[in-house]
This record gives structure tokens, C-alpha cells and sequence, in this order.
């Protein structure tokens, strides 16, 4: 394929913005290489600038679960702009939305939206120091949870040790708060209780981890930790940004039935658009100026186009049967890469929940940070690289999830398994 006009931009692009991209994962670090530069999208689909027609896993890394260019989240999104783009006021979509998410969600009687998920994360843990008067954190190996100070230490591939921050800038007096934890394995989580009995105000967690790649979490872990914080006065958080309203309409806790104290959403409920949002009981979130003395604050949260396309995008997902279809889409798409690596004697791992799911190149188990980063990253490399000069869009790192919408076909799935068998002829 010829990828010209991409590589023309992207040498333009590093010019004038760092590393010539606007978040990290897009300059293709993980697999080398020059980044796709993007002209246009619909359905399962995406179009580099040079015209190459791409089959797209990525999806917006995740949001994007009906698909690009779903009518009528564009339609929504196109008559919320006409009456204007933000207004620095309340509107009737945010009551709107709000009331979709409180019913979604049973851990939720109260939400505040903001602009991102790392918004989101980071108001979450200020409310949860805030309403339990306690400084420390328990965060996990591996788990990424936005680019706020506290939650940069052990990221997905840095530092593993506590206290080390992944990022400069970061002191390491300030991380200082934050505990890591082995995610699957409470014991990690309970000894940072006994030595810190008085003083840990929150557990933040990824119910299903997407950060390190899609790692469910095994039997009795998330009900251990929502055990172990109540006893211990703390708070349990679930960054849902990536699972919730993609693995259940309720995200992860409806699938696992357990009830956070604080939840983190994002991604799918601004249907494409930047959007974030952190919810508790009403007894929490009171803590929230200006009821209460928690301030957090931002002049374009809850703006109206991305509440609209949020709205758009939920009341779809309300559809009988919406999830039983993503799926049965999800898994015909594993089980199918499955006995295509293993036609090719290669190693594979595939973790799948719902319709998120990552490709390790791993023959055993993958349970968290330790077993994730015992992967082959240079065999994904290279399979990456032969599926993207076939037409098939792959997150581009070993450790990311891949994501199935509505839109993807059962044609697309059968062109992606074809491609997968060339890629390791």
C-alpha cells in the first residue's frame, strides 16, 4: 500500500507538535513505523489520507461502538451545533443524559460530567480523599487511568515499585500516596491495608483492566476488594471509561454484580465526542462544590454537542438484544483468529470480554502486568504491520484492546480471518 501522503504529514507534523501527534499512542511507538493519517470513516471502516480502505479495530479506541458516522448520532450532533457549540450554562441534554446513566447504573445517584476520562479519574480521587479526610491511593500494575499525576506510577510499562513515578515531572513526594497493587491478586492490595490500616482513602481499579491489554479479573477479586475497602473505610472506584455501557449496558459491575462506591465512565457516552463523567450515592457526591467544599470545575463540561451525540448513542444501545448481538460478533472474531494462529503453530492468547478483546502472543495465561509483559511484542509487530498492508486497522501496540461495533459485518470478519491466515503464511 502506499502511504505517501501520510508520511508527508507526519514529517510536517513533528515539526510543530511533539513527536507529531497529540497523545502518545499515535505515534506508532509500540510497532514503529509511521502513523495512518486519517481523512474519513463510516460504519466498520476508515480511509487514510492517501485513500488506502482500512477494516477498523480500533474504533476511536473504543467509543465508537455503533460504528463511524452513525446517522443518527451525526444527525444529533448536527442540529445540537446549529443552535451553538457551548454555552458555559446548564442545558436540558445534560439532565437528559444524566438520567440514562443514573438508570443504567445502580452504584449512581448522582453524576457530574466533565471532558475526558482522565478528568474523570482524577476528580474521582479527589472526591474520594475529600469525603474519607485520607491522602493514599491503591492503583494496580498495568492500570492506566489518565494522565494526572497520582496515577502515573506503574502505567501499563513503567516503574513497578511504589512511589516511582512513570513520567518526569511527576515528584516522587507526590507519588508518594499512591500503593501499587498486583491486579488478581488481592493479598498485593490487603498488605497495603495493614500497613496503612488509617490512611488509604480509595481503591481505583479497572473491573475489567484495557489499559495493559483486556485482562478479566479472576474469581472473588473484585468482591474481594469491594470487601476489603468497606471494611477498612475506604472507597472502591471503577474506571468504567473503557467498559462501561461497551461490556454491559450497566458496564462491568452489572456483569460482575458488584457495587462500587464512585464510578468513572467516558468514551461511549460522548458517542465519538470528548466527554467524561464520575457518579456515587447521593451521600457522596454531595461532597461536590457547590454543595459541598470538593471543587472541581470546567466551563465546556457538558456541552451540548457531546451530550447530544452521548444521548444518540445510549438510546440505541437500549435496543433489545444490542449487546447478545456485539457479542456473538466479538466471539465469532476470536474463536476464528484462534484456530487460525493455531493452523500456524503460533503462540495466542486472546482475552475477550463482550466486545473488547486483546491478541497476546503468549502461550499461557495472562492475569495481569507480569504475564502481560511476558508477551512477544515483536511478533505482534510484525503481525501488526502484515494485517495494515491488507486492510485491516489493529490498535497499534501489543497491549491495547481491540473493539467490534455493530457496524463490523460478518463479510468483515471472514476479510480479517483471510488476512490473518496471509499475515502468517
Amino acid at each position: 500500500m502506499n502511504r505517501e501522503r501520510s508520511t508527508q504529514l507526519y514529517d510536517t507534523a513533528r515539526a510543530i507538535i511533539p513527536g507529531g501527534v497529540n497523545s502518545p499512542a499515535r505515534s506508532w511507538g509500540a510497532v514503529g513505523g509511521d502513523p495512518l493519517f486519517l481523512a474519513r470513516a463510516s460504519g466498520s471502516k476508515v480511509w487514510d489520507v492517501d485513500g488506502n480502505e482500512y477494516i477498523d479495530y480500533v474504533c476511536s479506541w473504543g467509543p465508537l461502538i455503533l460504528g463511524h458516522a452513525n446517522k443518527q448520532v451525526i444527525d444529533a450532533i448536527t442540529r445540537a451545533a446549529a443552535d451553538g457549540t457551548s454555552f458555559g450554562a446548564p442545558t436540558q441534554r445534560e439532565n437528559e443524559i444524566a438520567r440514562l446513566v443514573v438508570d443504567a447504573y445502580d452504584s449512581i445517584d448522582m453524576v457530574r460530567f466533565v471532558n475526558s476520562g482522565t478528568e474523570a479519574t482524577m476528580s474521582a480521587l479527589r472526591l474520594a480523599r475529600a469525603f474519607t479526610g485520607r491522602p493514599k491511593i491503591v492503583k494496580f500494575e498495568g492500570g492506566y487511568h489518565g494522565h494526572s499525576d497520582a496515577l502515573l506510577v506503574a502505567a501499563g510499562s513503567g516503574a513497578l515499585a511504589h512511589g516511582i513515578p512513570d513520567s518526569a515531572g511527576v515528584t516522587e513526594s507526590f507519588a508518594q500516596d499512591t500503593l501499587l497493587g498486583k491486579f488478581n491478586d488481592i493479598a498485593s492490595v490487603e498488605a497495603h491495608f495493614s500497613a496503612y490500616p488509617n490512611d488509604i482513602a480509595c481503591v481505583i481499579v479497572e473491573p475489567v483492566a484495557g489499559n495493559m491489554g483486556v485482562v478479566p479479573p479472576q474469581d472473588g477479586f473484585l468482591r474481594g476488594l469491594r470487601e476489603l475497602t468497606a471494611n477498612h473505610g475506604a472507597l472502591l472506584i471503577f474506571d468504567e471509561v473503557i467498559t462501561g455501557f461497551r461490556v454491559e449496558y450497566g458496564g462491568a459491575q452489572q456483569r460482575y454484580g458488584i457495587r462500587p462506591d464512585i464510578t468513572c465512565l467516558g468514551k461511549i457516552i460522548g458517542g465519538g465526542m470528548p466527554v467524561g463523567a464520575y457518579g456515587g450515592s447521593d451521600e457522596i457526591m454531595r461532597t461536590v462544590a457547590p454543595l459541598g467544599a470538593m471543587y472541581q470545575a470546567g466551563t465546556l463540561s457538558g456541552n451540548p454537542v457531546a451530550m447530544a451525540a452521548g444521548i444518540a448513542t445510549l438510546k440505541q444501545l437500549q435496543e433489545p438484544g444490542v449487546y447478545n448481538t456485539l457479542g456473538a460478533k466479538a466471539a465469532s472474531l476470536a474463536a476464528g483468529l484462534q484456530e487460525v494462529f493455531a493452523e500456524a503453530e503460533i503462540p495466542l492468547r486472546i482475552n475477550r470480554i463482550g466486545s473488547m478483546m486483546t491478541l497476546f502472543f503468549n502461550p499461557g495465561e495472562v492475569t495481569g502486568w507480569d504475564s502481560v509483559s511476558a508477551s512477544d511484542r515483536e511478533g505482534f509487530t510484525r503481525f501488526f504491520h502484515r494485517m495494515l498492508d491488507q486492510g485491516i486497522y489493529l490498535p497499534p501496540s501489543p497491549f491495547e484492546a481491540m473493539f467490534v461495533s455493530l457496524a463490523h459485518t460478518d463479510a468483515d470478519i471472514q476479510a480479517t480471518l483471510n488476512a490473518a491466515r496471509r499475515a502468517l503464511a
